[in-house]
């Protein structure tokens, strides 16, 4: 009898296959990818849509006293021209008020937030003598889009009419310090809603009568307090407001002892020219409302609301931040039922991230059912088996490897996956094609099913990755589009290119394993020869 030599590889894919075709650990190496993979999906943070870097700061200038136009003039248009000058500004809006000045300054989308909050500070200090006497140092606030947009917002409501003005909002405020201490919860905010605080309503002609003037009254309120609105704020019946602070006093009676000013020896007080009551902030005209459905469904009349908003830390997981805040809110939701509060969340996008992602993964599970029936149909049901198992695989591989690198899951990088899903059996198809030829050729019955394997992948590798390597090849110009467009669209060459590497990887090493134990080879001689 002929002694037939085994069969030797020349390409990398041969050598994989036969490395891993009777090897023990190749069984431990398939669990330990579907392992790991579970595990970066179940971990990996989830949210609607990609993370963006988008860059910019609002400097803001403040000059007492002065109108919109000076404002405009002295302000505004002088910070304008400067930030024109910073390298990889885009767009720059001015804004110009009584007593303050706002310019914001939106960067190129993909410019390090860092580098350009630098460079924005750097000229605003180079260049602050330009701001005219009595203007106040420049405050730099940058955006940060993972802050200033909440993923929770939540609104808070009262259904019973006692209820004062500053009631609700201080019940919210203490809601709001809880939820703070959340893990990953970068900033919560409430909006709406009026503050508890001291109005000091000036009577002018009194004023006039003693012979004073607003400065002396503002200086003197001042060296009580922290924080003194514009004298320019007006209520709706044009009395002007002074102050608006409470914990740097204890009571009305102690602002109104305030000495204003000394008159022959005698001191004027603040009470002998304006009224002094404890109130809210009747300068603050924002406000919101809410409808809600009652019992029979129909739609209750607007009713006012304080909203507590809810952002998160960069990369951390939306879903998991969300539902930490219904927890909270729900332990104290019987304390607020208690004194008629209620409220509604308006803005989950954890829920909404959960659905968009768990929607994506049932609609992979399907395509990769679809895959499976297809070649059950082509070439069998083993067959079928081999190519189904190695595309969890290679999805296992992709997405640890994207939460090794800091992505999260989206709508953007599951869609990258079911883009890749018809390429990702490519590989596996071809070279259980190849075997499953081998097997049924009346040329190879005399061959052992292992050099079978190992001859049938070789055979395949060089054609197979060359082509490989050209579908990645288009797809590398993509992560080089700019722009939004590319911020947006950037996991897919960034997970597609890595799916198909482990596509060929998965098919060079499973393939072949599990075919060598599930394929049966046929037995010619029962047939003739034929």
């Amino acid at each position: 009898m002929k002694n037939i030599q085994p069969y030797q590889p020349t390409d990398a894919a041969g050598k994989l296959a036969k490395g891993f075709l009777r090897n023990p650990l190749t069984l431990v190496l398939g669990v330990f990818l579907l392992s790991i993979g579970y595990l970066a999906l179940m971990i990996m943070p989830r949210e609607e849509n990609p993370q963006m870097v988008v860059s910019g700061s609002t400097v803001i200038v403040a000059l007492p006293g002065a109108s919109a136009a000076e404002i405009e003039k002295v302000i505004v248009n002088p910070l304008e021209r400067k930030l024109k000058e910073v390298k990889g500004v885009e767009h720059i809006y001015g804004r110009a008020m009584d007593n303050v000045g706002i310019v914001t300054a939106a960067f190129y989308i993909g410019e390090k937030k860092e580098d350009s909050n630098l460079k924005v500070y750097d000229k605003i200090m180079q260049n602050s003598g330009m701001f005219p006497k009595g203007a106040m140092n420049p405050i730099i606030k940058p955006l940060d889009i993972d802050i200033d947009i909440p993923v929770v917002s939540v609104a808070f409501f009262s259904k019973n009419e006692k209820m004062t003005h500053t009631e609700l909002y201080d019940r919210v405020k203490k809601i709001q310090h809880q939820i703070n201490g959340l893990d990953n919860v970068a900033v919560t905010e409430v909006k709406a809603g009026h503050k508890p605080q001291f109005n000091i309503d000036v009577d002018l002609y009194k004023l006039s009568g003693y012979n004073l003037s607003l400065g002396q009254i503002v200086q003197a309120v001042e060296s009580l307090s922290y924080s003194v609105p514009a004298v320019k704020n007006r209520t709706k019946d044009n009395q002007i407001i002074m102050v608006g602070v409470k914990n740097a006093i204890e009571s009305t009676q102690d602002i109104g002892n305030i000495i204003v000013a000394q008159y022959m020896g005698s001191p004027i007080y603040l009470n002998q020219v304006a009224e002094v009551t404890n109130s809210y902030d009747t300068q603050n005209f924002k406000s919101a409302s809410i409808s809600t459905k009652g019992e029979d469904g129909k739609f209750l009349p607007l009713q006012e609301q304080v909203t507590l908003t809810v952002s998160k830390l960069q990369g951390t997981n939306a879903v998991v931040i969300a539902n930490a805040v219904k927890k909270e809110l729900e332990s104290y939701k019987e304390l607020l039922a208690q004194n008629g509060i209620n409220y509604v969340i308006t803005r989950n996008d954890g829920h909404k991230a959960d659905e968009a992602v768990n929607e994506l993964v049932y609609h992979l599970l399907l395509s990769i059912v679809i895959i499976a029936i297809l070649l059950a149909v082509v070439l069998g049901w083993r067959e079928s088996l081999i190519v189904t198992f190695t595309v969890p695989a290679i999805l296992a591989i992709t997405l640890f490897i994207a939460y090794l690198t800091g992505q999260t899951i989206n709508r953007i990088t599951l869609f990258a996956f079911l883009l890749s899903l018809g390429l990702l059996v490519d590989a596996a198809i071809i070279v259980i094609e190849n075997i499953h030829r081998h097997y049924h050729s009346i040329e190879s019955q005399h061959e052992s099913a292992d050099d079978l394997m190992i001859k049938a992948t070789d055979e395949i590798g060089p054609p197979t990755n060359i082509a490989t390597l050209a579908i990645i090849m288009t797809m590398v110009p993509m992560a080089f589009v700019g722009q939004m467009m590319g911020q947006f669209m950037k996991p897919i060459p960034a997970n597609v290119p890595v799916a198909l590497i482990a596509s060929l990887f998965v098919a060079y090493i499973f393939t072949p394993y599990l075919a060598v134990r599930m394929l049966k080879k046929p037995d010619f001689s029962k047939e003739g020869g034929h």
